[in-house]
């Protein structure tokens, strides 16, 4: 059976223990919010096998983060990406997903659950479309390569079952049409094909892969906005109604599911879109790519997409998708990588503190405390990227000697 399954009927998972113990609440609770499709456990069973550790996804715990990285065909380094990862866990990610399109994507994402403790997540149609194109793929070639990395472990793959020939004609009139890698992907095939998507044509043939190793369908919004002009429009709502409808019929098969979200969307629209998530998606666990709150601002979107993040988390978003840098302007180095986590798990703990979760609370106390008594060791052990407070510290004091700041010195404030 399946974390799902399980517990409908009543059962409480080694899984959900762990979740219930990191979280601070019971396990009960737990158990009751993965039965109503309100939480889900990211935990392939052959993931599991592999030293997989088990984290809670749902808007009554702490906000999660993650990380995307893998490979392009115009930038093909395996070596880079497994430092992007580990990159990305040291500085606190909860998962990542390996959206590799370049060669060698089997052994890149094999690799990768290999060296990982965290879920992974993938999109399966990026490897069939990479390998083979648009020429004669065929249904079956493309729920073949689905069970493939459900085999391998993945825990968490989003599958756009939720564009149709119908929907995705209301992108026509967008501003920035269908800005969804694969949304754009399947809206082609379809259109090449002349034929339904088969991700939604036949969702219950999907969802019996996904059972099979547990794996949980992260429903995608191909339809999202790329841009202000284009959010909340009738397309990425429609849209939206659809993964509701698909979502009740994968909890029915005994399968977890997290709906994604925009997107490109104005700050005073964002409370709206989750409002409207929670109310067509039954509040399964929103997942969300920033959003992203101004068009104008490239090379800085780890900022923009923050922001949106942190006020998406507020009004229930559970897990935030991280924005590099160089989001819009290409793949993302290492250093972007650090960036957009931290930038992320910034966004999330502020989310943590308005929601009241009191681990997160604490540690701002803590902080406060240790700032007030001008612990600056302690202070630099607290924050969330220790070694660039500790380098700005040394830097900027050299010549201070008396526990202050170059900023205030001799009038310090917290000085007594």
């Amino acid at each position: 059976m399946t974390q799902l399954e399980k517990a409908i009927n009543g059962k409480i998972t080694r899984e959900m223990k762990l979740v219930a113990k990191k979280e601070s609440i019971s396990r009960e609770t737990v158990r009751k919010k993965i039965a109503k499709g309100e939480l889900v456990i990211p935990a392939n069973k052959n993931h599991l096998k592999k030293g997989l550790k088990a984290i809670g996804i749902g808007s009554m715990l702490s906000t999660k983060i993650n990380t995307n990285l893998g490979t392009s065909h115009l930038m093909n380094d395996e070596k880079c990406e497994i430092e992007k990862l580990k990159i990305a866990v040291k500085y606190g990610t909860d998962t990542a997903m390996d959206l590799s399109t370049g060669p060698g994507i089997d052994s890149m994402r094999k690799k990768i659950i290999r060296k990982s403790s965290i879920p992974i997540g993938t999109v399966p149609i990026y490897q069939v479309l990479a390998e083979k194109g648009f020429q004669g793929i065929s249904k079956d070639e493309i729920f073949d390569t689905i069970e493939k990395q459900c085999k391998d472990g993945v825990d968490f793959i989003t599958v756009h079952a939720g564009i149709t020939k119908k929907n995705a004609a209301l992108a026509k009139g967008r501003l920035t049409g269908i800005v969804s890698r694969g949304g754009s992907m399947t809206a082609k095939w379809m259109k090449k094909h002349n034929k339904e998507n088969p991700l939604f044509e036949f969702f219950d043939e999907l969802c019996e892969i996904a059972k099979k190793y547990d794996v949980t369908l992260s429903l995608g919004d191909a339809l999202r906005p790329g841009s202000l002009k284009d959010a909340t429009d009738y397309a990425q709502i429609t849209e939206l109604k659809t993964l509701g409808m698909l979502a009740l019929k994968a909890q029915s098969n005994g399968v977890q599911v997290i709906i994604e979200g925009p997107g490109h969307i104005p700050l005073n629209e964002i409370k709206k879109n989750m409002e409207l998530e929670k109310k067509y998606c039954h509040n399964a666990p929103f997942y969300v790519l920033g959003p992203i709150v101004t068009d104008v601002a490239p090379g800085y979107d780890h900022i923009t997409g923050a922001i949106g993040a942190s006020v998406a988390a507020m009004h229930g978003a559970a897990f935030l998708c991280y924005v590099t840098p160089s989001e819009h302007l290409g793949l993302p180095s290492v250093e972007d990588v650090k960036e957009g986590v931290i930038a992320f798990k910034i966004a999330a703990h502020a989310a943590d503190i308005a929601k009241g979760i009191k681990s997160a609370r604490k540690w701002d106390d803590e902080m406060s405390r240790n700032r007030k008594k001008l612990n600056w060791k302690k202070m630099i052990e607290l924050a969330m990227d220790s070694q660039k407070a500790k380098d700005y510290r040394k830097r900027l004091n050299k010549s201070i000697s008396s526990g202050t700041c170059s900023m205030c010195g001799k009038f310090c404030p917290m000085k007594e």
